[in-house]
């Protein structure tokens, strides 16, 4: 037996294929025009590793996608999916099928003069995908005579037709007025804003009868994104809420409550493992975010493709959860505490944290959590954001004031009230904050003092916070909006060492935790009244 034929042993084919359950009623799966993209792509060779110059045999989930995306068609015998949405692990042979898929719309499409456009969130993202495609057009004879490669422009031209495979980057400035056949956008969740996309694929293929957008990514942390967007549609219409006909989905993945550490899960996630992916590199890059909660959110995202908020999560959330002691009101009222504001922008959530120090050493601190949001775009922000903020205001979670901003004196006026059911000893704020709140809270009577937002400020108390919630020394009730907020938390750390919520990186948004960082350390500095801090007399948890 050949070496070609052992590796062919290891790839596992497609044995019976099934047509896609999102055929139209009066599309038809022609069988040649699927055999010819397959027969195409299997005369390519791989180009990396171990596997270079195998052929490439199509893996089953990939021959699925090949032969649902070309082989079905509309009566009119053009294709019926102009959209193919798929989202999967790294290191499944991801690049390699997004190469094959752009050399079979340049070279194997039967179209006259096409423009197949490879995007990526930068020129050198972009540039992986060409890379593979030029090295696959090297490998295979009967293309490397009829190929003009151009590498210095990032470009392969398909001589009998006069089609080419081009590189783009998320730089829109002068990208308009194409006439795109193709499109390959690879790691989607990468694109810093959705220009790139809409220029390419909203009108730009308008000229061609069966324009491909091919779509292929891993999960993001930003769901705020245009790639969240097209992952939410995916989503929609795999759960049966939503129909289009020209939009092919495919999401390899777990749910968030499977077992990160199941290895039948990371086999659900990953269907080219044992192939591409060996399990024991996956066993490995597990076993390292068990030691190191700071890669659990990555080995997530990259490995088992899940939604993750951030790269980095910095509280983890079953730590915080243990800390959901009842911080009751009522019973708080006239004890010593310590006050967070964060204002934020006047559009925007406002958040104003107590943090009350312990009676002794059995209490805890406890945390008593206010929000704020402007009346009139709560349900926008609901549709926007995908955030609960209309149920946490019937519950109580989140307060709400008059108009479409938020209305600083009638936030000045309930902290008015605070003051006179707790005692409230200082009021720390951002020194970039409104000073004119911060006057009229002087003329109330507080003490107000300005917290800078940089590592020397933020890192002590920071670090702290995780401390106490580790040894379930904090209260907070189980406040859904804090909860929340905390999970968005990433963490910017500089050379010594020293850490602090970066707003900017955090895709989401902290405001509530800032602020309960605030009053933390005006709390420890004080120390309940005596003179000592806290900091002085406890080693701080460092990372």
């Amino acid at each position: 037996m050949s070496a070609c034929l052992k590796e062919a042993a290891v790839i596992r084919k497609l044995k019976k294929y099934t047509p896609t359950p999102f055929k139209a009623k009066d599309s038809v799966y022609d069988k040649q025009a699927a055999d010819n993209a397959v027969a195409f792509i299997e005369c390519l060779a791989h180009t990396k590793g171990t596997w270079s110059g195998k052929p490439f045999l199509l893996i089953d989930w990939q021959e699925q996608i090949i032969r649902d995306v070309f082989g079905t068609l509309k009566p009119s015998g053009y294709r019926q999916f102009n959209t193919a949405y798929i989202e999967i692990p790294k290191k499944n042979g991801k690049s390699e099928l997004a190469a094959a898929v752009a050399l079979l719309l340049t070279c194997g499409d039967n179209e006259e003069r096409a423009e197949v456009y490879g995007c990526a969130a930068d020129r050198q993202q972009a540039s992986i995908v060409f890379e593979v495609a030029k090295d696959m057009v090297t490998m295979c004879p009967a293309l490397a005579k009829r190929v003009k490669i151009l590498a210095s422009q990032k470009r392969l031209v398909y001589l009998p037709t006069g089609s080419y495979y081009q590189v783009l980057s998320a730089d829109v400035a002068n990208k308009h007025g194409f006439n795109t056949h193709g499109v390959i956008f690879d790691e989607l969740h990468t694109q810093p804003n959705r220009r790139l996309f809409d220029v390419m694929t909203k009108g730009s293929g308008d000229a061609r009868m069966q324009p491909l957008y091919f779509l292929i990514t891993t999960a993001g942390d930003n769901t705020n994104s245009i790639c969240w967007e097209v992952h939410s549609k995916a989503k929609d219409i795999l759960d049966g809420r939503k129909t289009d006909s020209t939009f092919y989905p495919v999401i390899y993945g777990t749910e968030e409550n499977d077992s990160w550490t199941d290895p039948k899960v990371w086999k659900k996630a990953n269907p080219s493992l044992g192939i591409t992916v060996g399990i024991d590199k996956v066993k490995a890059a597990c076993e390292s975010a068990q030691q190191n909660p700071a890669e659990e959110n990555a080995f997530r995202q990259l490995r088992l493709n899940q939604w993750v908020k951030q790269a980095i999560r910095w509280m983890p959330m079953d730590v915080w959860d243990k800390c959901a002691f009842p911080a009751e009101s009522k019973a708080l009222e006239g004890r010593v505490c310590y006050g967070g504001l964060d204002l934020s922008s006047s559009t925007d959530i406002t958040a104003f944290v107590l943090v009350f120090p312990p009676l002794d050493e059995t209490d805890k601190y406890m945390i008593l959590p206010f929000f704020w949001i402007p009346e009139e775009n709560i349900d926008l922000r609901v549709r926007r954001d995908h955030v609960n903020y209309d149920l946490w205001k019937k519950q109580g979670y989140l307060l709400t004031t008059e108009g479409n901003v938020v209305h600083y004196g009638f936030i000045e006026t309930f902290i008015e009230q605070l003051g006179k059911k707790y005692n409230i000893r200082e009021i720390a704020f951002d020194r970039w904050g409104a000073v004119q709140m911060v006057q009229n809270l002087e003329g109330m009577g507080f003490t107000v003092v300005p917290f800078g937002q940089g590592f020397k400020d933020m890192s002590p108390p920071t670090k702290e916070l995780m401390k106490l919630a580790l040894e379930q020394r904090i209260a907070h009730g189980g406040q859904p909006v804090l909860r929340w907020m905390m999970d968005n938390i990433y963490i910017r750390t500089d050379p010594a060492g020293n850490i602090k919520p970066d707003k900017e990186k955090s895709t989401e948004k902290i405001d509530g935790a800032v602020a309960t960082i605030m009053a933390l350390d005006r709390a420890l500095r004080n120390n309940n009244g005596a003179s000592k801090s806290v900091y002085d007399g406890r080693g701080l948890f460092v990372f």
